[in-house]
């Protein structure tokens, strides 16, 4: 019964966003008393309706009805309470299911965002835009993706989920960065609707806070990924450069743009095309991520649930989304007002920021789909892997994170006064500081030195608005958001350039009682043990870790065989404080008594997370100030 009451939600959401579409679309054919009431109901019901679907899934998983195919597919009876509710979105089915809730929750809340009521026909024409995405994913759930299929005959038991899915971290990862590819629909809706409606530059200062929003999930979602990445995989490393990982990346480049034109758009009212430009191109490459992921077209280690059929349905909506806006852009785009920048304004600076953003997201998009077009064409497979994506990336990098130091003492319309003057104390002492690392460290290359360099500029320029200003609290606050993403930014570039350059890497065989050095450190095996989990058994590893001698903690690696798999799983054992990381997974049984194990040292490895958490914290009060009267800076 549960099935089918999901199936008769699922009918009625997607009669509600076809409402919800049409209701936006007779406006412009003529007037209709109380559209507004009209639209906010059916986003409601739908929104609802969503919610009830999404719940009766998660009963049959916590219920163990194996007559739900995508139930049997993906648990079993021996799954952790915990980790089914993971598996409601750990296949195909679920996780698109996820995606529309979670689009309809960002729709509900923007039919309640009281400042976009001013401009009742961009609210309207945004929120029809909004639900014909809705109805577009729909369809595609309930004719090739339906999660309450049934199954005849009914297993006595299900497959279990995905043992790289039993995690806490890929818990809240994919709902998490679900919300920020999702959310990026709401400025593509405004942008979109505004070209349709006043075809002017108010709508971006509607979209700001809700583009901040999405790059905080997007930036939150992005960092567990990473995380979950080192510990979990047993290789130790934090970004591998996979397809999956560069289809989260891409949008995050251009939504970070996004946010930094929309600034000049809502208070200078220019770059209003190049904004509405990014918000089409942040949703699109939103989409191109779900393709890639769900397609199956890229080989990945994060594809959990992947189906090339059922991806070219998802690649006929980004043709048809994208291109649909793309066209109503190169119509109704009106030319930006002629105004004359001057090199070193702020809006220059910005404008070059984004230029180099939009860099970055264009090589790494290139290196993503090019093996993708060899292999189309018939011209052989190729692997473009990290040795491309490093060099690369480097050189949009690395006058970006100059150029984002210099925008922070530029100011708005004209050329800063005395530049080189403002900008000197902090180009020393960065020098200063960054000639401490290869004395704490050693020397690594110039290239490290570079990377220190601009690191601790991006830092020190942060801080210097909170310095000047330290008097005043209106004004510190109002740029607390841009310190915070330019500090946390900045703690992120430390943290790759140490990591990448200072960190130790060892592979050693290990018998009881034996050791291995790596640094300063010594690391000795204890012990080999067996220990049974809910459902998986696991061989342990007993390490103790001392420096010269004194002890200071003992892990525990492990290797897991889950009961649904035959593929073992590491989970590393982590000792770790803010200045390092000690690392050590547990490898094969290579005879006599001895195992083979993989040990690393990461100098400043936790930067690299503790970085976007800092940003995410610059881009939570942003938002809050724009509910406030404090002054509007960036």
């Amino acid at each position: 019964m549960i099935p089918e009451l999901g199936q008769i939600f699922l009918v009625a959401a997607l009669a509600s966003a076809l409402f919800q579409f049409l209701g936006g679309i007779s406006p412009l054919l003529n007037k209709i008393e109380n559209i507004e009431t009209f639209i906010d109901r059916v986003t409601t019901f739908q929104t609802i309706s969503l919610v009830i679907c999404f719940a009766l899934l998660t009963t049959s998983f916590l219920q163990d009805d194996f007559s739900v195919l995508y139930v049997a597919s993906n648990s079993n009876t021996a799954l952790p309470i915990g980790y089914k509710f993971a598996a409601v979105w750990g296949g195909h089915e679920g996780s698109l299911l996820l995606w529309v809730l979670i689009l309809s929750l960002w729709t509900l809340l923007l039919s309640k965002d009281k400042a976009l009521k001013s401009s009742p026909d961009l609210r309207i024409q945004s929120l029809s835009i909004l639900g014909l995405i809705s109805l577009g994913f729909l369809i595609f759930i309930l004719y090739t993706s339906n999660p309450f299929e049934r199954l005849f005959p009914i297993p006595l038991q299900g497959r279990g989920l995905n043992p790289l899915l039993q995690d806490p971290a890929l818990v809240i990862h994919p709902p998490t960065l679900y919300a920020g590819y999702v959310g990026l629909a709401v400025p593509f809706s405004l942008a979109v609707s505004s070209l349709l409606t006043v075809n002017n530059h108010q709508w971006a200062k509607h979209a700001r806070s809700w583009t901040i929003l999405s790059w905080m999930f997007l930036t939150g979602g992005i960092a567990l990924g990473s995380w979950w990445a080192y510990y979990e995989l047993g290789w130790g490393g934090w970004w591998f450069w996979d397809p999956v990982e560069n289809a989260s990346l891409m949008p995050w480049f251009i939504a970070t743009a996004l946010m930094h034109s929309l600034i000049v758009t809502e208070k200078r009212e220019l770059f209003n095309g190049f904004s509405t430009l990014l918000a089409i191109t942040a949703f699109s490459l939103s989409l191109l991520g779900t393709f890639l992921v769900r397609s199956g077209v890229l080989i990945s280690v994060h594809s959990f649930a992947s189906d090339p059929q059922r991806g070219l349905f998802i690649l006929v909506l980004l043709a048809f989304f994208s291109g649909s806006a793309l066209m109503i852009y190169s119509v109704k785009q009106k030319k930006n007002k002629q105004e004359k920048l001057h090199p070193l304004s702020r809006e220059s600076l910005l404008l070059l920021n984004n230029v180099f953003l939009c860099a970055s997201a264009g090589l790494v998009l290139i290196g993503t789909i090019y093996p993708l077009i060899l292999e189309m064409l018939d011209l052989g497979k190729i692997s473009v892997g990290p040795p491309y994506f490093n060099f690369v990336i480097l050189f949009p990098f690395i006058p970006l994170l100059i150029s984002i130091g210099v925008a922070v003492f530029s100011n708005w319309s004209h050329d800063s006064k005395n530049l080189i003057k403002k900008v000197s104390p902090i180009i020393l002492g960065a020098i200063v500081l960054s000639l401490l690392f290869p004395l704490i460290y050693g020397w690594a290359s110039l290239l490290t030195l570079v990377g220190v360099l601009l690191a601790l500029w991006t830092i020190l320029t942060g801080v210097s608005p909170l310095i000047k200003n330290q008097f005043s609290i209106n004004k510190s606050m109002t740029y607390m958001p841009m310190m915070l993403g330019h500090i946390g930014l900045g703690l992120m570039i430390l943290g790759i350039t140490v990591t990448s350059s200072y960190g130790i890497t060892f592979d050693d065989s290990m018998g009881i009682e034996q050791s291995s050095t790596v640094g300063d450190y010594e690391f000795r095996l204890t012990e080999i043990g067996k220990r049974n989990g809910p459902n998986y058994l696991a061989q342990y590893a007993t390490i103790e870790i001392s420096k010269d001698g004194e002890y200071i903690e003992t892990v525990y690696p492990e290797k897991r065989v889950y009961d649904s798999s035959t593929m073992g799983m590491t989970e590393a054992g982590i000792e770790a404080n803010l200045f390092r990381d000690l690392f050590i997974a547990i490898g094969e049984d290579i005879g006599g008594g001895s195992w083979s194990m993989h040990l690393q040292y990461k100098p400043l490895l936790r930067l690299i997370w503790y970085g976007p958490i800092v940003m995410m914290m610059g881009g939570l009060i942003r938002v809050f100030l724009s509910k406030r009267t404090i002054g509007s800076s960036q």
